[in-house]
Parts: structure tokens; sequence; C-alpha cells
């Protein structure tokens, strides 16, 4: 309230101010403004202007005086603001076949690694706890609900999860059902499910059902999808067509990320906010400093304004034409 009172203070004097000003004005408005005695039509708002910049400056200068000092440091976020990210990690022994990257040298777990860490410096990821569930033949869930990004990035590297696992054929529907039973209990709409893989053979039923709780699927291949290698008695390479369908299935975005990191669009779109709009997190302080701003900038420009565009009418003697000069140049010298 104190700030308020300021600058209604503050506008009450400029008003007062304003109207012996106008009166002096007006007495010498011809020899100002020229035989109308007018300046130009937006001149006479002037004094509006200069109230209101005074006001706002005012306003403005109190309320930082006297607000908290912002302290830019790791805010707790509340529910609302929390968000997930659930990785579901191919670790079958054909993820460590070299055919991926943009060069084709890389092993897919390293491709794998690479798009995570594009993914992490792309996002606010500080707002998110993250799970990651190691797939092969079952699924196992590595680390749930971390904020610990180094945690993430040591599993990532090449970490070999596979031995945790008995020999056998890959199963992603196991690590979607897996999380799926984690993301159950979360708020709706606050978690994004990204799967990891080379692909798999999806049966034509049993697809998981997702908790209300994903709000995004996207399903990323790595690996060559056209030259395969060999690898326990069969040929491996990415298999689009299953990773495709199982994202159609899933209603979510399948990504070739063989080559390519995941768009800045499909980023944009997985980390929307739709708590409200820009103006919503604007707290008093930003509102003072923009009123500030705005005050002064209004004050300063005013003057050079009035200046240059406030009357048409320009003061000094009249210089004689060309015509008159010459006439009189032209009569000869007694």
């Amino acid at each position: 309230m104190v700030a308020e009172f300021i600058a209604v203070l503050v506008i009450v004097l400029a008003m007062a101010a304003e109207f012996l000003h106008g009166r002096r004005c007006r007495a010498l408005a011809r020899l100002a403004f020229g035989p109308s005695g007018k300046p130009e039509p937006w001149a006479a708002l002037s004094p509006l202007f200069r109230v209101v910049a005074l006001g706002l400056l005012a306003w403005g200068l109190t309320t930082l005086l006297f607000v908290e000092a912002k302290v830019h440091q790791a805010k707790e976020l509340t529910i609302e603001q929390e968000r997930h990210l659930v990785l579901v990690l191919d670790v079958s022994p054909s993820m460590r076949l070299q055919d991926a990257g943009p060069d084709g040298k890389e092993s897919r777990m390293k491709r794998a690694r690479t798009l995570m860490n594009s993914f992490f410096r792309r996002v606010p990821i500080a707002e998110y706890k993250s799970t990651v569930i190691a797939v092969y033949n079952g699924a196992k869930p590595v680390v749930v609900e971390s904020k610990d990004l180094g945690v993430i990035r040591n599993i990532l590297n090449d970490l070999p999860m596979h031995y945790a696992f008995k020999a056998g054929k890959t199963d992603l529907f196991a690590g979607l059902k897996e999380a799926a039973r984690i993301a159950q209990p979360w708020r709706p709409r606050s978690a994004t499910l990204l799967v990891i893989s080379d692909g798999d053979t999806i049966p034509a039923t049993g697809m998981p059902t997702l908790p209300p709780s994903v709000s995004d699927v996207v399903v990323v291949g790595v690996g060559d999808p056209v030259n395969g290698k060999f690898i326990d008695g069969r040929q491996s390479r990415q298999d689009r067509s299953t990773l495709r369908q199982m994202a159609a299935r899933l209603r979510g975005t399948y990504h070739n990320g063989n080559s390519k990191h995941l768009s800045s669009q499909l980023l944009s779109r997985l980390t929307k906010q739709s708590e409200g709009g820009p103006f919503d997190k604007l707290t008093k302080r930003e509102y003072a400093l923009i009123a500030v701003t705005a005050g002064s900038l209004l004050l300063a420009l005013l003057p050079l304004l009035l200046h240059y565009f406030g009357t048409r009418w320009s003061t000094g003697s009249i210089r004689p034409s060309r015509k008159k000069e010459s006439v009189k140049s032209s009569v000869p010298s007694v």
C-alpha cells in the first residue's frame, strides 16, 4: 500500500504542477506556437503523458524499494509444476552393435546416450523426475523418480545391464507394462514416456494400457535401418516398421534417431506449459521493473518529441527571396 499511496501523491502533485504550467503556456502561446497559438493535436496530451510517466516511475521505484530481493536458487516445485520422464531403454546385446550414428561407427547404446544428452540439454530437466526402466527379455526399474542427472548419465554410459537378465528375446511390452505400473499414481498428463530401442517383434494383441498420467509417448529407433549386422545367428537392424507401429498403437510419435536428434518442434511440444500464459509467472517485482522502464523512457523521449514534432511554427527572421535581392542589385547606384 505504501507504493500505491506514494504513486497517487506524485500524480496529484504532478497534476497541480501541470495546471500551473498550462496557465503559463497559454499566456505565451502565440510566441511559442505562432499566430494560431496552438501546438500539434498530440502535443496537447503531453501533460497527461508526464503525469502517467511520473506515476509509473514513483510506483515502480517504491515497490522495488520494499519488495523482497529475488534470490536465484533452485526452487522447490509444487505438485502442479512437477513433471516426470520415463525412459524405457532397450539393453539387449543387439544394442551393442556398432552401426549407429551419422557415420555408422557408433554402438546403438552409445547413440542412445548421445540422443538423451541432447534431450537433457534442451529441456528444463530440473522440472523433471526421471525414471529409467531397462528392458531385455523382461523389465527392471533401474532408478525411479530421480532428480540426480549424474545418476541417469551413468546408467546411459555403456553400463552392461543385459547381464542382469537371462538370455532370451527382447520384450518391449514388459517395459511398457512396468512404466504403466510406476506412472499409475502420478498427476494426470504429467509424464512423458520415451522408448529407445532397435526394434522388436510386437504381438498383435496385448498392448499395455497407459495411465492418464502419461501425456506423450515418443518411440526412438537406433541402429542402421537398411544394413543389418549378424548377432546370435540372425541379422539385426533397426526395425522401423515395428517401432512405428508401436508408436501408432500408443498414440505417440516415432523418430528415427540413428542420424538425427529429436527435433526442436517435438521437444517444444513435449515440454509445453499448460498452467497458464507467460504473464501468469510475473511477480510484483517484474511489474515494477516494467513500470520503471516505461516511465523513464516516456519522460526521456517526451522533450525530444515536443521539440521536433510539437509545432509546425518555426521562429526566426524571414529571409528575403532571391527575386527581390536580384531586383535590388540591378538598381544603379547614384
